[in-house]
């Protein structure tokens, strides 16, 4: 017979968040829901399912975040899976981005994930058990013109992950960083990514065709969010979850390519990386 697990999503206002929310549900969970504004709407949506419990949450608001998940625990007892999907996007050049415009970014994709994670963390530590499931991004993987702030906070989510995993092994508890490929979800719509303000024409070539590109590309990646769901649901019930999954050909894709390529650079400097240790000293 299968165990009841309750799970506390953010993000789930739309794109893979409600997805997941719609997943879990159908399996016979309980969900808590968080969403920036509008909690009765994603209710309404979900036909105010008995099992889901939709709160207002932004998750750089600490104090938000803290009282969410004690109003999700007072809800439902526990928390067994955390999903943080919160995040967004934006497209400039590293050097276009302005200090506000990267802080942003971070507050949200790396820091927010962060306080969530605080938040479950002593409930789950309680326990001796939990999933903790973090959502990454093929760009977490490698860089893309365009692309690369916001990739540099997927790569701190694995990066997070993977230092999560070692410290909370011992307490049973275990970690996932899902990076998905391009699926048909609007993260590339207008509504979830940002465009830088500043624009330098030096680089026209590189970033450019992504300033263009991204609404073009909208609504015909090859990944469907329904699918992704479901590989959510099947690691939450998996007994040995991996630490990284890319999910998507082209992600798989962007993770076989970066490694390769980090193999070669070191197999063509080996010599001059493995020459920096002191000379063997004689003892008289």
């Amino acid at each position: 017979m299968k165990t009841q697990k309750v799970w506390f999503i953010t993000g789930a206002s739309r794109g893979f968040g409600l997805e997941i929310t719609r997943a879990a549900l159908a399996v016979g969970d309980q969900v808590v829901a968080t969403v920036r504004s509008q909690p009765t709407q994603l209710a309404a949506v979900l036909d105010n399912h008995p099992d889901l419990y939709v709160v207002q949450m932004d998750v750089i608001q600490e104090d938000q975040v803290q009282a969410a998940v004690k109003q999700g625990i007072a809800r439902f007892g526990r928390v067994d899976v955390l999903v943080n999907n919160a995040g967004y996007g934006i497209v400039t050049a590293i050097e276009e981005a302005t200090d506000a415009e990267v802080r942003k970014q971070y507050d949200t994709n790396v820091f927010g994930l962060l306080n969530v994670t605080r938040a479950v963390l002593p409930y789950l530590r309680q326990q001796k058990s939990g999933r903790i499931i973090n959502i990454s991004s093929l760009f977490g993987y490698d860089a893309v013109p365009g692309w690369g702030l916001y990739g540099s906070t997927k790569f701190a989510v694995e990066g997070i992950s993977k230092g999560l995993a070692i410290e909370l092994a011992p307490l049973g508890i275990h970690v996932t960083v899902v990076a998905p490929g391009l699926f048909t979800t609007d993260f590339l719509s207008t509504e979830s990514y940002a465009a830088g303000k500043t624009i330098i024409n030096d680089y026209q070539a590189t970033v450019g065709p992504m300033r263009s590109g991204a609404d073009a590309l909208h609504g015909n990646q090859p990944g469907d969010p329904k699918k992704f769901a479901q590989v959510i649901v099947q690691l939450a019930n998996t007994d040995r979850p991996p630490l990284h999954l890319p999910v998507g050909k082209d992600a798989v894709a962007m993770y076989q390519n970066n490694a390769a390529k980090m193999a070669e650079d070191i197999e063509a400097w080996l010599t001059v990386a493995t020459s920096t240790d002191h000379a063997h000293r004689i003892v008289a």
